[in-house]
Order: C-alpha cells, then sequence, then structure tokens
C-alpha cells in the first residue's frame, strides 16, 4: 500500500504563500487520485483539491484562482501551492490516497497532517 507524509506547513502572514509536499513511498501514478484535504479548527475535515492519475486538478471554489497543484513522478511527490493565503485557509492539511471517494465522503486512514497558520 502507498504511504503518503505531508509536510511543509507553517506559520504565514495573510496575503503570503506557502507550499506543502505530499511524499509517496512509491510511484503516486500507482494512484488514481491524491487528495489534499485540510481540517480548520472547530469544523470538518474536507477535500479542497484533486489530482488524479491522468493530471486532472479539481479544486473548490473558495481556493480557485489562488491554489496549484503540481507534481513530480520522479520524486514521487505531489505539491500545493497556496498563495494569497487568508486566515480563513489556518488549518491540519492532508494529503491522502482518493481511493473509491469523491467529494461527499473522506478516506479511513490519515498521517498525522502538517499544520497550516495564517496570522498577521
Amino acid at each position: 500500500q502507498v504511504q503518503l507524509v505531508e509536510s511543509g506547513g507553517g506559520l504565514v502572514q495573510p496575503g503570503g504563500s506557502l507550499r506543502l509536499s505530499c511524499a509517496a513511498s512509491e510511484s503516486i501514478l500507482s494512484l488514481n487520485a491524491i487528495g489534499w484535504y485540510r481540517q480548520p479548527p472547530g469544523k470538518e475535515r474536507n477535500l479542497v483539491a484533486s489530482l488524479t492519475r491522468a493530471g486532472t486538478i479539481t479544486f473548490v471554489d473558495s481556493v480557485k484562482g489562488l491554489f496549484t497543484i503540481s507534481r513530480d513522478n520522479a520524486k514521487s511527490t505531489v505539491y500545493l501551492q497556496m498563495n494569497s493565503m487568508k486566515p480563513e485557509d489556518t488549518a491540519v492539511d492532508y494529503c491522502n490516497d482518493q481511493g473509491n471517494t469523491g467529494w461527499s465522503q473522506l478516506p479511513n486512514y490519515w498521517g498525522q497532517g502538517t499544520q497550516v497558520t495564517v496570522s498577521s
């Protein structure tokens, strides 16, 4: 089973940028889709971005035009570039194998996540 480990979180000021990394134990192309999820304090965990094996990228409306996804297949790594960040982006962020889940269901197993804090 492919293991995914997210990293790159930290403290950033509003309007700043942060890039998260999702390192896989084997080729990311072995997965149908990798999702980025976030859980703001006091709120439910939710999917915000998805990257399929074929390269199809989908974002929730709130981050369209602000976030980008990229991948380096040779490094087995997926990246989430977050720009123009807002306090509302404060959350614990996770990457995960979407498996057969879509936008209405979450995976069952998670890593520890990486904390993203947007504050002045």
